[in-house]
């Protein structure tokens, strides 16, 4: 008997005029890992809210879900716990208590299990998830990869049978997504414990996935074996769902089995003779500064830690600059004090040459500049994303995305990615000369990741600058002229991209990874695929 299985799953939300989800049939066997794709709205976190019960939001649904045969309506609030663990996209959502220790027991203590074996379990599941050393911190304190991690320990304190997840890593820097992703292997591997996740981090998940499922317009397009999918998908539009190798095997016309993993896609490319390619010699630009960062210091406490330190920044006019690290470094916080909503106790901060305070009167953010946040729920404050983008209609044409279907939904009721564009699209509104944007490419899948690159561009062609704050080194690399490194509160290094990208280790692409015994130059998959006389992918 299949541990789940989905019949004839169909949902719609209140006043939606098309289903999230249509006619999902799907049995998923005990100790699987599937991972779970799709575009953006496509369906995936309705799918998987579904087979939480307490997850389910307000709508139309059909169909069941059985685990191990039996409803999962029915099961009791005990039952569902112990059976089926979620963990979502924002770390600080599922954080409940202010220890780390009593977060681990929360669960427990809430299902009355005995005092013995909660000591027993947060021993267990602290050595597993090598958390010890943070029993007694604070959660508040915790960096975001921390805190995932601790959710994810959490949710297995009460031994659940499935393990659900949705973008888990979308906030995390990439050596702690991969900490995170290895995690979850070893819990598969170690302990049989069924993994569903959705994901748009194919490099790590897919060579460990059992099966890979693809939802479209909330139908279920695709369901096999990676392997399997790397030749169904290659002549589609779910090509860029797949991993570097795959998707340079199939722009270089590979012929057999395709790779998936980097060491796979290495070994193929080593077989491969590198196509010169004449470029034009790049002559220097001397541009006006748009943003200026000169020996800023900036803590939250009178008596804390400076957060930014010592920090130098300068963003020319009309580049695009990616500023990555990892979390907890001061990114984000440096955004807040380059767009005035922070203040520096030290050093200056200019924007086109002018002081921050010289801006009076609002005046910084009306045509000047504009911040979409990371945590975008805080851009929106109407009941209704047609009432959000009143008077958006112009920077509604400059994304390629129809919000037409969306504009009776309740902001929070998008996906991460739809969230993400309509924030996004509210920060265009104000026609801003220097853009900021902290993790942009949040919850976007691999095409729609592709246009909102064009829509960088096509800004930067305008004239207009743009920082941009990042954990998705794959989407710096499509669209950065520049890319920095930041470490504790200030710059470690920043180059241009390619040289950048090829000489990190960890902070770079797999496409990079891949080539780099063989070219410097293709560090993404289309630049790749040129290099190694490729017609395209």
């Amino acid at each position: 008997m299949a541990r789940l299985t989905l019949e004839g799953l169909s949902f719609t939300y209140p006043d939606a005029k098309a289903p999230a989800l249509c006619d999902v049939d799907l049995q998923i066997e005990g100790g699987e890992f599937l991972t779970l794709m799709g575009a953006t709205g496509s369906g995936k976190s309705t799918l998987l809210r579904l087979l939480k019960p307490e997850l389910r939001q307000n709508g139309t649904l059909s169909g069941r879900v059985l685990l191990d045969g039996k409803d999962i309506g029915g099961l009791t609030a005990r039952e569902s716990a112990s059976a089926v663990g979620f963990v979502a996209q924002n770390p600080e959502e599922q954080i409940v208590t202010d220890k780390v220790w009593h977060e681990l027991a929360f669960t427990l203590e809430s299902l009355g299990a005995r005092r013995e074996l909660i000591a027993r379990r947060i021993a267990e599941i602290a050595a597993f998830f090598d958390i010890e050393p943070w029993l007694d911190r604070e959660t508040a304190t915790l960096s975001g990869g921390q805190k995932q991690l601790l959710n994810l320990a959490a949710v297995m304190t009460a031994d659940p049978e499935v393990l659900i997840l949705d973008e888990p890593t979308a906030q995390l820097d990439p050596i702690a997504a991969s900490r995170f992703i290895d995690t979850l292997h070893r819990l598969n591997r170690e302990t049989g414990l069924t993994v569903i996740i959705s994901e748009h981090r194919a490099e790590e998940l897919i060579p460990i996935s059992d099966r890979l499922l693809i939802l479209e317009e909330g139908r279920l397009a695709f369901c096999d074996t990676p392997k399997k999918a790397a030749s169904a998908l290659k002549d589609t539009a779910y090509l860029r769902f797949l991993t570097a190798s795959a998707r340079i095997f199939a722009g270089t016309d590979g012929a057999g089995e395709a790779p998936l993993s980097v060491r796979e896609g290495q070994a193929y490319v080593n077989g491969l003779t590198v196509k010169e390619i004449q470029t034009a010699e790049k002559t220097a630009e001397q541009k006006a500064s748009a943003l200026s960062l000169k020996n800023v210091y900036f803590r939250y406490e009178r008596r804390g830690a400076d957060v930014l330190s010592d920090l130098d920044l300068e963003v020319k006019e009309g580049e695009i600059f990616a500023l990555l690290g990892r979390n907890g470094a001061g990114k984000s916080t440096m955004a807040a004090v380059a767009a005035g909503l922070r203040r520096a106790y030290s050093g200056s901060v200019r924007v086109f040459s002018k002081r921050l305070k010289d801006y009076t009167n609002g005046s910084l953010y009306q045509g000047v500049l504009s911040l979409l946040p990371q945590d975008t729920e805080n851009v929106f404050l109407r009941e209704t994303v047609r009432e959000e983008l009143c008077g958006c209609e112009k920077a509604e044409e400059r994304l390629p995305f129809d919000f037409k279907p969306l504009y009776d939904r309740h902001p929070f009721d998008l996906s991460g990615g739809e969230r993400q564009l309509a924030a996004l699209c509210k920060a265009l509104s104000t026609n801003p000369r220097l853009l900021i944007l902290d993790e942009p490419s949040k919850g976007l899948d691999g095409n729609m990741k592709a246009l909102l690159c064009g829509v960088l561009k096509g800004l930067k062609r305008e004239g207009v600058t743009i920082l941009m704050i990042s954990h998705d080194v794959e989407f710096a690399a499509l669209c950065a002229d520049r890319c920095a490194l930041f470490s504790q509160g200030r710059i470690a290094a920043a180059d241009e991209t390619e040289t950048f990208l090829f000489e990190n280790r960890f902070y770079t692409t797999a496409a990079s990874r891949i080539t780099r015994q063989k070219t410097r130059g293709g560090y993404t998959v289309e630049r790749a695929v040129k290099l190694l006389g490729g017609a395209g992918c």
